[in-house]
């Protein structure tokens, strides 16, 4: 066991040694004043994480209360995220202040254009009924920070700015933090309030790119969230409530469409079969259009140019998602480049889905590690990328890790996690049928 511990530890290590040097070269090199800031504040988070963590290996004190909480691997994660998350977080929306006066794009700003993109998409929402503008009526060529890129949904969590006023909290980032722990919350409650394991929280919760995310931006923390609650309720065999979720995520980013297929194929495979997938459809695409109808009859075009022209790249001005991944390095070689990115792309795509129907997910774990497959080519193959898309898929692989101590559910196969009762527990029950026990 204590040999266990000590691997453990030194994986936690390397994590840490890591994730400081991401955060060091950020503080150091980027051009962003938000990443600069992250990037000091989570150096000193993640530092003081590796000395606790080394300190532990070492250690060989007998265990007392202090010493204990000092030893914890726990501790080095509450470290590394409260000054490499909420610290950076505070910083920058109170920095934010409504007199603050912009430096040059881009960078003098305490906020990624996200974060403003959503506020303003709330504020046209509640003067026009639509989130998108109409382009037409600008009296110049329409730039990317003039588009609205989400779903419906997505405009919800910039209302607090658009009803309250400019305050530091009433900043997008904050609910889209405070939206992304509640649902994770409910995520638990749903599944019954599970045992996290160290690595699932240093992947999902505290890797520098979800803290660096939640810092700047944040938009895709309630995505992923969802996803995460989506999967835990198909797991609990509620096709109903997992429609509704994966509508409400799908109308925030279409990103998470692929995790719409993999939880269809799940549900139809251990978890409702047809009935249970017709169940799950229906309600995604009712709960879909009653999110999406009242703004799309408002402006059409709008909505189109927005939402689906815009992210596909035939929208009137460029997506500036040019990150030096392998599908974008591709792409720009030239015509035949783009061609061959593309099919690049479609191969992952061709491949993964026959991994799909071949081999079903048959977990939670699995249906996570599909989704994270999915996304995770899709961002390194995509000819437009961003580095900071990747959150998703190291995000869910810590989501993975977490389902994955929860315990298989295929039915007819039997539980004998530690969480669960087992043989041991049935001879308690009935102790008369501890000589037939084989």
């Amino acid at each position: 066991m204590e040999q266990t511990g000590q691997r453990a530890r030194r994986f936690d290590l390397l994590f840490y040694l890591v994730s400081l040097l991401f955060a060091a070269a950020t503080a150091v090199f980027s051009e962003f004043y938000g990443y600069r800031v992250w990037g000091n504040l989570a150096s000193v988070g993640y530092l003081l994480a590796t000395a606790l963590t080394g300190l532990a290996l070492v250690s060989r004190t007998p265990p007392t209360v202090f010493a204990g909480l000092l030893r914890s691997r726990w501790t080095p994660i509450a470290v590394a995220g409260l000054l490499g998350g909420i610290v950076p977080l505070l910083v920058l929306v109170f920095r934010r202040a409504p007199d603050f006066v912009w430096g040059p794009w881009p960078w003098s700003f305490p906020a990624q254009p996200e974060v403003w993109v959503v506020e303003r998409s709330a504020d046209l929402l509640l003067d026009n009924g639509t989130p998108y503008p109409d382009l037409s009526l600008l009296d110049r060529p329409a730039h990317p920070d003039d588009y609205t890129p989400y779903g419906p949904s997505m405009t919800v969590l910039g209302l607090p700015r658009a009803l309250l006023g400019d305050a530091a909290l009433t900043d997008a980032r904050v609910a889209f933090a405070v939206a992304s722990v509640l649902i994770i919350v409910l995520a638990f409650a749903v599944l019954g309030w599970p045992r996290v394991p160290v690595a699932a929280a240093q992947l999902a919760a505290i890797s520098p790119l979800t803290l660096l995310t939640m810092t700047v931006a944040g938009d895709d923390l309630p995505v992923i969230a969802l996803i995460v609650l989506a999967v835990a309720l198909v797991h609990r065999g509620r096709p109903g409530w997992a429609g509704v979720v994966c509508a409400v995520v799908v109308t925030m980013k279409l990103t998470a469409l692929p995790a719409l297929v993999v939880l269809a194929v799940a549900v139809l495979a251990y978890r409702g079969g047809r009935r249970g997938l017709a169940i799950f459809l229906g309600t995604t695409v009712a709960a879909s259009a009653v999110i999406v109808v009242p703004v799309l009859l408002v402006d059409p075009a709008s909505f189109a140019e927005h939402v689906i022209l815009y992210p596909a790249g035939l929208g009137q001005a460029g997506s500036p998602a040019r990150s030096p991944l392998p599908g974008h390095l591709i792409a720009g070689l030239g015509p035949v480049g783009h061609a061959l990115s593309l099919a690049l792309l479609a191969t992952a795509a061709c491949a993964i889905v026959a991994w799909l129907f071949l081999r079903p997910p048959r977990d939670p774990a699995d249906a996570t590690l599909r989704i994270a497959t999915g996304l995770g080519a899709a961002i390194i193959l995509a000819p437009a990328t961003r580095w900071g898309y990747l959150i998703y898929p190291l995000a869910l692989l810590g989501a993975m890790i977490g389902f994955a101590s929860v315990g298989g559910t295929t039915p007819g196969r039997r539980r004998t996690d530690r969480t669960t009762a087992g043989p041991t527990d049935e001879l308690v029950a009935n102790p008369d049928t501890r000589g037939s026990q084989p």
